[in-house]
């Protein structure tokens, strides 16, 4: 029963049954004084007319008319007191209204007879300083007698707001139901679960939003599957090769003259792994909001300059652009060599020899712009779209062309991000891609 209560269900039923209660309760207490009100208005109008009718009938002197107009009214519950030479035939009335009738003036009022509290109603005879009173007792127990006739309406409406709160409870309850089992479900990697959009507005949405919850799993666990199958696969590749490279050394097959080659490029297979490696924790630690950042004032245009001295060494041809003046903005000057390195990386491999490849530096509006231009194959439109999502054009072009890990330039996306700036992927003019990022000017 605790259990009961303490769920949506049980909780509507209550307050169903709390609002029947009280609008029964409601209900008779306007109802039982509305009811005493008019019972005791049409009792009121009787005595008067009665009285009139008693005004007429016992003008007469006979005795045994009189005596069956008594009788009559008796059977009725009413006294009749009559008044004579400005005094009642016997006590029980009060002064005032003997007085007025004796004066010639009807009365019709309530008042304290015996104890009780009556109807009086009196009229004036023809003869000065007489009349006739009729006194009926005021309905005794016209409530309880209103309840009585009654009750089984209120009974009946309370019922049906019990059961009206079950069906309620009911209607509510389900898609709730539904919504908790969907989760469940997809709680235990049912990715296949959906819920029928039926019922009030906001159970529709909530079923709208699991379905919804349920299909982003879904492609998300499919992305995140070809990722890992990337990923695994960049870094098999230079495993095998250095493991290749390790036999040969331990069988003896590499001559003397070769070793310094072997060793070479075992290192530049181990440069890579480490950098792939140091790319998924700088990313899961983006991903988990505690990389730490050193932002400072930087000149974007040294920044610039300085990364293109580096990259010349391995790409002659590099081209740079920097404004005369400084470009000052607010960043971590690491974390943005990290992503001009990225980006630089990323173009050289897939860069046809003899194409260009620039770095350059400007003032934006709200901002300090680098860009990283370049004339290899490019982006299509769609690409444009998808390039910051982590492995998506390594899942398009693997096969096609040089491609990376896939982390690239969902790492740049994410530290540029967490600097709070902005990074767009392009159409350059060079004929290939063009990545911008813009970082916000020293405050």
């Amino acid at each position: 029963m605790r259990e009961f209560l303490r769920g949506l269900t049980g909780r509507a039923v209550l307050v169903t049954a709390a609002t029947a209660v009280i609008a029964v309760i409601v209900t008779a207490l306007v109802a039982v004084p509305v009811t005493v009100r008019s019972v005791n208005l049409r009792a009121r109008a009787e005595l008067v007319e009665k009285s009139a009718l008693a005004v007429e009938l016992l003008a007469t002197e006979e005795p045994a008319v009189r005596e069956r107009i008594a009788a009559g009214l008796r059977q009725d519950e009413i006294e009749i007191y009559l008044i004579r030479q400005g005094a009642a035939d016997r006590s029980g009335l009060p002064p005032r209204v003997v007085d007025r009738v004796a004066a010639g003036t009807e009365v019709d009022t309530r008042g304290l007879i015996g104890g009780h509290s009556s109807f009086i109603a009196g009229r004036p005879f023809a003869e000065a300083g007489s009349g006739v009173v009729l006194v009926q007792p005021a309905g005794a127990g016209i409530a309880v007698r209103v309840l009585g006739s009654i009750w089984l309406a209120l009974l009946a409406g309370l019922l049906g707001g019990v059961l009206a709160g079950a069906l309620l409870a009911r209607f509510l309850t389900r898609p709730i139901e539904f919504a908790a089992a969907a989760a469940g479900r997809l709680a235990a990697g049912d990715r296949s679960v959906r819920i029928p959009t039926r019922g009030p507005t906001e159970a529709a949405r909530l079923a709208d939003a699991i379905n919804q919850l349920a299909a982003a799993l879904q492609v998300s666990e499919a992305r995140e599957r070809e990722f890992l199958l990337s990923v695994s696969h960049d870094l098999r590749t230079p495993l095998a090769t250095l493991r290749g490279y390790a036999e040969a050394l331990t069988d003896g097959v590499i001559e003397a003259e070769d070793t310094v080659a072997t060793g070479q490029v075992m290192l530049t297979e181990a440069e890579r792994l480490e950098r792939l490696v140091s790319d998924l924790l700088v990313l899961s630690r983006l991903e988990a909001g505690d990389l730490p950042l050193d932002v400072t004032g930087v000149d974007l245009a040294a920044l610039v300059g300085e990364t293109g001295r580096a990259w010349a060494l391995s790409f002659p041809g590099l081209t740079v652009e920097v404004p005369d003046g400084p470009v000052t903005v607010t960043t971590d000057p690491g974390r943005i060599r990290q992503v001009l390195d990225g980006l630089c990386e990323n173009a050289l491999r897939v860069l046809p020899e003899g194409a260009p490849l620039v770095l350059a530096a400007r003032s934006g509006e709200s901002g300090g712009i680098v860009e990283v231009r370049d004339g290899g194959p490019g982006l299509t439109d769609d690409d444009l779209a998808v390039a910051f999502q982590r492995g998506e054009l390594n899942r398009r072009y693997r096969g096609v062309r040089k491609v990376g890990s896939g982390l690239g330039l969902a790492l740049a996306a994410r530290l540029v991000g967490r600097l709070g700036g902005t990074i767009a992927a392009g159409h350059a003019p060079e004929g290939g891609a063009m990545f911008t990022v813009e970082l916000p000017y020293q405050a």
